[in-house]
């Protein structure tokens, strides 16, 4: 059987203001064209399918030509939710449309109900997992409201049903920051305070991994991999060869694993230096025809900097000073420079401390705390956050939940 393990399309995403949904309409035409020439069986989804929620109605259009193309050329699609997805828009119709060739997961309660394909050797069990964010699973799985929690107990429900198919090969995949994998800046983060990292090793047992959530394409191990997207979504993901992976799947398991690359509709460029040199410099002659990132490190500010910069390289984006050391005194430093990187509940607690004069306590940081989760959970379709604090309070040490449960009784 041969897989295509493609993910994080985010359809209907732009990139510095530029509308991307051409570039995307352009990727799925590309895995049609892989699925006829390399004979796909399977197209696997792992996560990520749209940007946002509530989709344009635009993106909507293109995952629908997309869909029906790669079905239309023989391959068998299976689709499984984000953390960018409503689950319930995407997983609408889902029952109807498996015996069209078209399998969508979105819905915790079928983590280890697999879709069952076979090819010469046998059988094949596809565990598609939606994304599983704790507050919301921990109760339908009986785990601990953690990251952990609910991808260790969907993957031991998969190992259980396993057992009960014997000789079935078995292809997991899963949406989620795996301990080991390199991120870049355009993932949105999984949990506050930079939590929800899990181990590989939560996935033993099956025969092959496919990830999603992270933005490069990467082996973990020979049978772990994250595809990575499509398209870059940030500058960090410059030196990013795009692509999704073509996996071989013999009668033991894994057979091979091949890069399939995907079309590059712009290169991405990030220059550095003083804008007379930029300006000047006939090493960056590539970059005129790139979307560019530049970053002037002139002592002082220039006048006009965009507009000159835009005389040589049309199509900069992104424009950011950092003098050279010594121009500029470290709090004049840019607002991006001075909270990149940096986790959000510390750039909360640090905009605090400077309108304030004075850092925050542990009381006001716990309230910070609770907002910024609140905030990613708003984004999970049907959040109950009644039946999530009952999780959280199930799974909490002796102390919080039993506070929070004594506070409501009294």
């Amino acid at each position: 059987m041969r897989i295509l393990h493609t993910s994080d399309w985010h359809l209907g995403r732009s990139f510095h203001g530029v509308d991307l949904l051409g570039a995307q309409a352009a990727f799925l035409e590309h895995l049609v064209e892989v699925v006829r020439s390399e004979a796909v069986d399977v197209v696997l989804v792992a996560g990520d399918v749209y940007d946002r929620a509530l989709p344009g109605v635009d993106a909507v259009q293109v995952l629908d030509d997309g869909l029906a193309a790669l079905v239309g050329a023989g391959a068998q699609v299976v689709v499984s939710s984000g953390n960018h997805d409503s689950a319930v828009r995407l997983g609408f119709g889902s029952r109807l449309l498996a015996g069209t060739g078209l399998h969508l997961r979105t819905h915790v309660a079928r983590a280890a109900d697999p879709v069952l394909l076979a090819d010469e050797h046998g059988e094949v069990a596809f565990y598609p997992l939606p994304y599983l964010e704790p507050a919301v699973a921990a109760r339908a799985l009986g785990s601990e409201a953690s990251h952990a929690g609910v991808l260790g107990a969907a993957a031991a429900a998969v190992r259980a049903d396993l057992a009960r198919r014997p000789g079935a090969r078995s292809v997991l995949a899963a949406h989620a920051f795996v301990t080991g994998g390199q991120g870049s800046d355009s993932e949105r983060a999984l949990s506050v305070g930079g939590i929800g990292q899990v181990p590989a090793s939560l996935f033993d047992g099956v025969d092959y991994v496919a990830l999603g959530h992270l933005h490069g394409r990467q082996r973990l191990a020979e049978t772990v991999r994250y595809s990575g997207s499509p398209l870059a979504f940030s500058f960090s993901e410059a030196g990013h060869t795009k692509g999704s992976w073509l996996v071989e799947l013999g009668a033991d398991g894994v057979s091979g694993v091949t890069a399939v690359d995907a079309p590059v509709p712009r290169r991405l460029a990030r220059l550095r230096g003083r804008l007379d040199d930029l300006l000047m410099d006939v090493t960056h002659a590539e970059a005129e025809n790139a979307w560019c990132q530049v970053t002037l490190t002139d002592a002082e500010r220039p006048a006009a900097p965009m507009e000159r910069l835009r005389t040589r390289f049309p199509d900069v984006l992104e424009l950011r000073f950092e003098p050279e050391a010594g121009a500029t005194a470290p709090s004049e430093a840019s607002y991006a420079a001075r909270t990149a990187g940096r986790p959000d509940l510390e750039v909360c607690c640090g905009f605090l401390e400077h309108v304030r004069g004075r850092a925050t306590n542990g009381p006001e940081s716990t309230l910070l705390n609770e907002a910024l989760e609140a905030v990613l959970l708003a984004d999970v379709e049907g959040y109950d956050p009644v039946a999530a604090q009952l999780a959280l309070d199930d799974a909490a040490p002796v102390g919080r939940g039993t506070r929070r449960r004594a506070a409501k009784a009294g």
